[in-house]
């Protein structure tokens, strides 16, 4: 396949992309910036039509990634330009798709499990998941986070592309030990005794182990008759407390210590970014995927903690020697299995979402 990956310079994208080329595909990055990569990478300027759009033309996929990091204060500025960003580069994926002599046949446009409200009692699935935006006592920034998801999903709505399948990734905090994710971020705090529960601990953390992630989107690749909002996330949504003992259990780290909501607002502060990244309670499950016989490898933190621990250690340890690779070095970007059958039917108990 020839999968074209717009902002896909990031975490995610480049977890996609090195797959994609390890298992023989072409993959081609559209960036605003030009560096040295396995796949080739084009310059685009995320908002008008120019020569990048050949790429999009007698593609097989397109995976739309770009947007800027919300992992900043949200200033008026960067409110502004996380929204634009979001949507200039969508219209602009939309309008060459429409205007392709040979369109692809999916479209896969990230979304975020943060379009969903901040709630405890139950968890949100696709059809019967409460979007948020009329939550009473959160924050205003936290209301923006959700005005800017369903603004990211209106501009793919809108694109006119009747011969291709437009699917939304309702994606929850992938799990990878790749370096300065959010994974090794808490993994961090883990091992200086700081992975203890985040505020009062009640919050949930939805997430996804990056195995499951990579299998996910190849599976809604494969799958014709998956199309609109689909939720990227775990079966399992834990509270923050549970997930961050869990945690420790993983790294053999018996003690953690708390951040009351107002140490998380300082820290957060001088850190740049918000609290609603630590705080806001995402129970999100993935009943379409299940439905449509997708079946995780890594259903419940634990174990997928275990293996992000093991993995992290290699990487850090296979990369001792060698200071310019920044613990990506090429003989440990491929993981050491295979990619299941897209087509397995039969689901283990531990993949039931919760009810």
């Amino acid at each position: 396949m020839k999968i074209v990956i717009p902002g896909g310079t990031g975490q995610v994208g480049i977890l996609l992309a090195r797959a994609f080329v390890a298992d023989g595909h072409e993959v081609v990055v559209l960036s605003r910036g030009q560096g040295k990569a396995a796949w080739r990478v084009v310059r685009w300027d995320a908002e008008t039509l120019s020569d990048w759009a050949a790429e999009i033309d007698g593609s097989d996929a397109v995976i739309n990634l770009a947007g800027r990091s919300v992992n900043c204060r949200y200033t008026a500025k960067n409110r502004r330009v996380i929204k634009d960003s979001r949507i200039n580069s969508t219209r602009a994926v939309g309008q060459a798709i429409a205007e392709a002599a040979r369109a692809p046949r999916v479209w896969l446009q990230a979304s975020t499990a943060t379009i969903y409200a901040h709630r405890f009692d139950s968890p949100n699935d696709e059809a019967t998941g409460i979007l948020g935006g009329s939550e009473e006592g959160v924050p205003a920034t936290w209301q923006f986070s959700i005005d800017v998801a369903k603004s990211w999903e209106q501009a793919a709505n809108e694109a006119v592309v009747p011969r291709t399948r437009k699917v939304m990734l309702r994606s929850a905090m992938t799990m990878s030990p790749d370096r300065g994710g959010v994974f090794d971020v808490l993994l961090g705090l883990t091992r200086w005794g700081l992975g203890g529960a985040n505020g009062d601990g009640r919050q949930y953390v939805s997430w996804i182990h990056d195995q499951d992630f990579i299998r996910a989107v190849y599976w809604l690749i494969d799958s014709a008759e998956l199309e609109g909002p689909v939720n990227l996330a775990s079966p399992n949504p834990i509270p923050n407390a549970e997930f961050m003992r869990a945690l420790r259990d993983a790294w053999g780290t018996g003690v953690g210590l708390p951040a009351t909501k107002w140490m998380l607002e300082i820290g957060t502060f001088l850190m740049r970014t918000e609290t609603e990244l630590i705080l806001k309670s995402r129970r999100v499950v993935p009943r379409r995927l299940l439905q449509s016989g997708f079946v995780f490898q890594f259903p419940t933190w634990p174990e997928a903690a275990a293996d992000l621990c093991r993995r992290w250690q290699e990487r850090r340890q296979g990369c001792a020697t060698c200071s310019s690779c920044r613990g990506q070095h090429p003989s440990l970007r491929r993981a050491t299995w295979r990619w299941p059958s897209p087509r397995r039917r039969s689901s283990p108990a531990s993949s039931a979402p919760q009810n």
